[in-house]
């Protein structure tokens, strides 16, 4: 069997599965985010640039604070090539008033030695 991170369809099932849907505590997040990104990580979301997988643990940390119950899918994808990897995914959770929140976004991110090196997402909460 192949290393899980040299097959980027496996990276990015990891990126949700294990990373965003992974642990409540911020320093199991970073350690799973330094499987799965570069030293020199570069997130683009539209509020802020995220640089680092401990910096990328604090944002996933802090999302996950904002909602109970925060869950993610994939949706279609991922699509991989020339050290591309794109995918759609779909979230839900419970907004601290109790309402449902539904999420949904496209990431697109680059590939490099079995590792994320750049990140851009484009969401939107319904």
């Amino acid at each position: 069997m192949s290393d899980p991170t040299s097959d980027p369809h496996e990276l990015y099932r990891r990126w949700i599965d294990e990373l965003w849907n992974g642990p409540a505590d911020r320093e199991k997040l970073k350690a799973v985010a330094e499987e799965l990104v570069s030293d020199d990580f570069l997130g683009h979301w539209p509020s802020a640039e995220v640089v680092g997988p401990g910096k990328l643990a604090a944002l996933i940390d802090a999302s996950k604070s904002s909602y109970r119950d925060l869950v993610f899918e994939i949706e279609v994808g991922p699509f991989a090539e020339d050290g591309y990897v794109a995918g759609r995914w779909a979230g839900q959770g419970t907004a601290p008033d109790g309402q449902v929140v539904y999420l949904s976004g496209n990431d697109i991110l680059t590939v490099r030695d079995g590792r994320f090196t750049e990140y851009w997402v484009a969401s939107s909460e319904m």
